[in-house]
Parts: C-alpha cells; structure tokens; sequence
C-alpha cells in the first residue's frame, strides 16, 4: 500500500512497508536511523530501486550469458542468479562507502567509478548480443565458412609439397609410357602402310620389308607393354597415395567443421565482425553500450548525485557517539584491572609477611635440629650441614 505522510507529532507512529525496508536494506541505510528521517526515507528508497533494477539486470545478463556456454536450464539460472548476487555485493559495498563526508574524495570515488565502469561494459555484452541475436547467427555462419576455406587452405598447403612430388613422379611415368606408346603407334602405322600398299614401298603384302617392319612393331609394343606391367604397380600407388591424402583433408575439414559452435566467444567475434563491417551499426551499438553500462553505474550516480539529508548527520553522530562508548567501556575495563592488580598486589605483600613471620621460629627449630644431628653423628662435615640447610631451610628468589 502506498505510505502517507504523518504530521510531525505522529511521527513516532510511523510504520514502514516491508518492500519499504527492503529498499533500505538494499540502499545500506540503517532502518532505525531512518525512521525519523522524513525526506531521506524516499532517497533511499530511490538508491534501493536502482539497486534492485542493477540487480535484476546483472542476474538476467549472466543467466543469458551461461545459456550461452551451458545447456543444463537448471544450472545456468543458478549460476546467473548466483553472480547477480555478487553484483549486488558490490553495489552495496560501493554505495555503503559514498556518504557526504567522503564523496567528494576524488579517488575512492575514481576507484569505485572504474570497478562498476568495468562491470557495466562486461554486463553490456550478453544484453548486446540477445538484441542483436538474428544478425549474429548470420554473422557467425558467415564467419564459419570463412573459417572453413581458410582451414582448407591450411590443409592444403600442408600436403602441397608431398602431392606436386606424387604428380611430378606421376607425370613423368606417364611421359615415358606415352613416348613409347607413340613409337609402338608409329612402328603399327608404318606396318599397316607398307601391307596395304598406302605408304613404303607401295606394294600390298607381306613382303620382306613389311616383315621386317611387322617385327619392328612387335618388338615395341612388347617393350611397350613390359614397361606397362612394370610401372603399373608404381601408378597405383601414387593414386592411392594421392587418393589418402584427398581423403585426410577431407576428414580432417569435417573434424574441424564439428568444432563450429555458437558459444559465448564466437558470438562475440561475430558481433566484433559485424560492427566493423556495417557502419549503420556502430553508432546504435555504443549507445546501446553507454545506455546498459550506465544501468550498472546507477547506484553509484544516485547515491553520489542526491542531496545528504539528516540521515547522514545521524550516522555520523552515531558512530561517534558509539565510538566514546566503547573508548569509555575500554578505559572502565582499564582502570578495574589496574585496580584488581594493585589490590591483589597489596594482599599478596601482606599473605607473604605474615607467611614469613609465622615460619620464623620454626626455621629456627628446625636449624637447631639438624644442628643437634650433626653433633651427635660426628661424621658428616661442616660444609655438609650448610648444604642441608640452605635445601631445606633458605628461600629460593622467585624468577
């Protein structure tokens, strides 16, 4: 329900809402001191809903940017509230630490405005990449593909040297043979031409110079055909080598192929491709940079930018005042110490008068009886007896 204001003599009757007292948990302000400040109460409430809106933000963001990494639905919302949480640590941590007796100091402000600066730039990404999820997918297909013919050109010139030496060796055998073919075909043409009387001599039959020339052919193409049987084993392999190695590149580019993903990196590189090559982009992503950033630096801008009011005078009073108390508490448990000492001390001196006093005339007896000892035994020495004496009788000086 929405709080009304009470007059100032109601104001002791002031109750605040829970969602009230949750927004000052998160805005670090202490519920007692804050009850008798009127106008702080809705500047803290303004700090606790920036608090809770970065909150939110930061867990959405991480949840979308686990999904991205993590398939398991129950974890990466665990995860991603789990680190919007840390966010909100830090908030608290930072806002707790602006009051207005040190938020005009330029550095602890300069340290806590790079840390939610560098929170808010890292939190911006997964937002960045949900609102432009369409163009990334055809972004990152794009830069698959052009990952797999530069792949394919890499596998490519690995093999390159070994395959122009399998086709050069390839090459050469196949000259040879075809030279030979060539002859064996010159030798039958020219067979042929002295049979049917076309070329030679220009008779028709099998004369003695066709003979010869039949025998000529025939020695060729059994040459012809040896050379063949002995290079044939040579070419096979080649092609096979040839046809393994075609192979490979092509298994290995399929093995490459299945790393292809559109994990949390990849997106990013393409988002990074995208931007560099549509300028009709740019200037709309950094806005939108600025604008999610400055989602992060809220708690900060508001607590550094609203006005202090009487809640702080009385945090400062307080702590002071809590401050003396204790100092007063520590010089009490001082002096009563001291004073215990100094009693126990006195006690003590007097315990041990009347100890050394009541002893007196016994040392006295007993220094007689070890006397009366040694007189009566004769045989122990002098010195003997002063031993006994000063064990049983002397006291020892305290350490």
């Amino acid at each position: 329900m929405p709080e009304t204001n009470v007059s100032l003599s109601q104001r002791e009757n002031y109750e605040p809402s829970q969602f009230s007292e949750f927004l000052w948990w998160l805005s670090t302000a202490e519920k007692e001191l804050l009850m008798d400040s009127v106008v702080d109460r809705n500047r803290y409430k303004i700090v606790g809903m920036t608090v809770l809106t970065t909150w939110v933000f930061a867990t959405l963001a991480w949840t979308y940017f686990f999904s991205t990494i993590i398939d398991n639905a129950f974890l990466y919302v665990a995860l991603g509230v789990f680190m919007g949480f840390i966010i909100l640590t830090i908030d608290r941590a930072l806002i707790k630490g602006i009051t207005k007796f040190n938020k005009s100091k330029f550095t602890p402000l300069l340290f806590r405005g790079l840390l939610a600066l560098t929170i808010g730039v890292f939190m911006a990404q997964p937002a960045i990449l949900y609102m432009f999820n369409k163009e990334i997918k055809l972004q990152t297909s794009l830069d698959n593909e052009r990952k797999r013919i530069q792949k394919s050109d890499e596998l490519t010139a690995v093999y390159k040297t070994r395959k122009t030496e399998l086709a050069a060796q390839k090459t050469a055998v196949q000259n040879e043979l075809n030279q030979k073919y060539m002859d064996v075909s010159r030798a039958r043409d020219n067979y042929i031409a002295e049979s049917d009387g076309s070329g030679g001599t220009g008779k028709i039959g099998i004369k003695d110079i066709a003979r010869a020339k039949k025998k000529e052919y025939e020695k060729l193409d059994a040459e012809y055909q040896t050379l063949l049987a002995a290079y044939q084993p040579g070419l096979k392999a080649i092609e096979k080598e040839q046809q393994t190695i075609d192979e490979n590149i092509k298994k290995d580019e399929q093995v490459f192929t299945g790393y292809f993903n559109d994990g949390f990196l990849t997106r990013i590189e393409a988002l990074n491709n995208l931007i560099k090559n549509n300028t009709a982009l740019q200037f709309r992503y950094y806005l939108l940079v600025i604008i999610l950033m400055l989602i992060e630096l809220m708690p900060v801008i508001a607590k550094t930018l609203l006005p202090s009011g009487s809640y702080d005078e009385k945090v400062r009073l307080r702590e002071e005042m809590e401050k003396e108390i204790a100092y007063s508490n520590m010089r009490k448990e001082q002096e009563l110490k001291e004073m215990y000492n100094a009693m126990a001390k006195t006690n003590d001196e007097e315990t041990i008068t009347a100890f050394f006093s009541i002893t007196k005339e016994d040392k006295s007896e007993k220094m007689k009886a070890f006397s009366q000892r040694w007189r009566d035994e004769k045989q122990e020495t002098f010195d003997g007896l002063w031993n006994k004496m000063k064990k049983e009788i002397l006291s020892k000086q305290e350490n």
